[in-house]
């Protein structure tokens, strides 16, 4: 027995982490309980030096000091507020009547304003819980599919998790070791073709299903011609504006994520403020929802530093890389085989824990195979976004769950009876977007320059062209002729005499 532990505690030791996260233990402490227990387990063992132990309140106050971190809270913070001050309900009111005189207009203007929140807040449930309360309602009152509306409603609000200032993307390039401007830069493409791809699908619905997403009628488009278009730039000039500053100098390089958060939150206070908003009760509700998030992240943070810790120093990194690189075919079977486990355990695992236990483990494996961290790490992000949207676990489907009516109730305009959502038309309606999810990590893997566009454009120039001429300065004359000081025109020194006699 002793020997068989000896041999296998790396597999072992994140077997038994998998055991006690399925049983239902809190994340955090699962992880440090499980670095500590191993950690006293390899001491006995032979395998485990006691001093590694010494390096563990480094590490944890290395989480604590680390300032890429700290653009979490802020964009946090600046998403409840626009989310609160009632952004949500004024895109989604006026770009719904933009999109209204045509087939599935809502379920497009829900992605479009999903994609818009996702740019501004970062945050998933303040996305779903918002366009859950306000168009789910309005889709319901006028026909659409109960499947398709909560499927729309949950994945629009999931594009938080890929278009920047994603909060996945910030831990992401934390956990690789990689710069979140340039991780933001890789991810935005993948966003955008993502957001057309759902687009692209209720496209295809009305055309199949005419019914099952029909137009808003006459009497339901309250704003038509100049009004409308005064009243959308209107809405949508703050946002985008507050989108430009904060990530275009980040982009640009001006601002550090750290400060372009920073100037995001201060703007989203300036935009509650003119549109007199911006109350003590917005205030408590941010700064309190805000508080629990980024203590949520810290504890893991913690817990990941104390198990990986011990798993590295029983040599647990050198197996997980050893068995990924030897699968058979090479770079494609790594991938094939990554995305596979990552789908797999999003079932049971949000996005954070995903990206705090499983990342670490990868990315080492990735960089042996030459792979580009920041495409590894926008590939698994759009990956990790099924943790929102699969049945039964996801969180976006839970979100939309706790706002969505569960019977029939009478509605305030039409004043007739509507039936409500169940839990199987939600799980139902998330499905086809999972799988267009999957299809988006297969075309960032067939074309990995909608990510490594980050780079820049590639020098033209070729090396070996090259050719320096040094001109002969006779520093060492290549005839063999005597060498002279070079002269490079500075007057020799002041003659002031010899030094009188003593």
């Amino acid at each position: 027995m002793t020997e068989f532990l000896i041999h296998n505690m790396a597999p072992i030791m994140f077997a038994t982490l998998v055991v006690f996260l399925l049983i239902g233990y809190p994340v955090a402490f699962s992880l440090a309980a499980n670095g500590l227990l191993f950690a006293f387990i390899g001491i006995e063992l032979g395998l485990f030096q006691p001093d590694f132990l010494q390096a563990l309140p480094f590490r944890i106050f290395g989480v604590m000091s680390n300032e890429t971190l700290l653009a979490i809270p802020f964009f946090t913070f600046m998403g409840l507020i626009l989310e609160r001050s009632g952004m949500a309900e004024d895109l989604l009111d006026t770009i719904g009547q933009l999109f209204g005189p045509i087939r599935g207009g809502l379920a497009y203007a829900v992605i479009f304003v999903g994609a818009l929140l996702a740019a501004t807040t970062g945050v998933v449930a303040a996305s779903v819980i918002s366009m859950g309360l306000i168009s789910l309602p309005i889709m319901l009152r006028y026909g659409y599919d109960r499947r398709v509306a909560a499927g729309v409603i949950a994945a629009s609000g999931t594009l938080a998790q890929i278009i920047p200032p994603s909060l996945v993307l910030i831990v992401m390039a934390d956990q690789l070791g990689k710069s979140v401007g340039d991780m933001y830069k890789g991810a935005l493409v993948p966003g955008l073709v993502l957001t057309a791809l759902y687009a692209g699908y209720i496209f295809l619905v009305t055309m199949v299903r005419p019914a099952a997403a029909p137009a808003l009628p006459p009497e339901a488009r309250t704003l038509r011609g100049a009004a409308l278009i005064a009243r959308v730039l209107f809405v949508l000039i703050p946002p985008l504006v507050l989108i430009g500053l904060v990530l275009g100098t980040i982009f640009v390089g001006i601002a550090t994520p750290t400060e372009g958060g920073a100037m995001g939150a201060a703007g989203a206070l300036i935009l509650a403020a003119m549109k007199r908003k911006l109350t003590v009760p917005l205030m408590t509700h941010a700064l309190d929802s805000t508080a629990k998030l980024s203590t949520f992240v810290i504890f893991i943070l913690i817990g990941a530093r104390v198990f990986s810790l011990t798993f590295y120093g029983v040599e647990g990194d050198k197996w997980v890389q050893n068995l990924l690189i030897g699968l058979p075919g090479g770079e494609v079977g790594f991938l094939i085989v990554v995305n596979a486990l990552v789908f797999v355990l999003a079932f049971f695992l949000d996005f954070f824990e995903l990206a705090f236990i499983i990342v670490p483990l990868l990315g080492p494996a990735a960089a042996a195979l030459g792979i580009d961290l920041i495409w590894f790490g926008v590939m698994l992000g759009v990956n990790m976004q099924t943790s929102f949207m699969h049945p039964p676990f996801g969180f976006s489907l839970f979100y939309l769950r706790s706002v969505a009516p569960r019977k029939s109730y009478l509605d305030k305009i039409t004043k007739k009876r509507t039936e409500g959502v169940t839990t199987g038309q939600i799980y139902w309606g998330a499905v086809p977007f999972v799988i267009i999810q999957m299809i988006m990590v297969g075309l960032v893997i067939a074309f990995p320059q909608m990510v490594t566009h980050y780079k820049g454009a590639a020098s033209t120039v070729d090396p070996s062209t090259i050719k320096i001429d040094i001109p002969d300065n006779n520093f060492g004359a290549p005839d063999g002729g005597d060498m002279k000081e070079p002269d490079f025109g500075v007057p020799p020194p002041p003659d002031f005499g010899a030094p009188p006699a003593r």
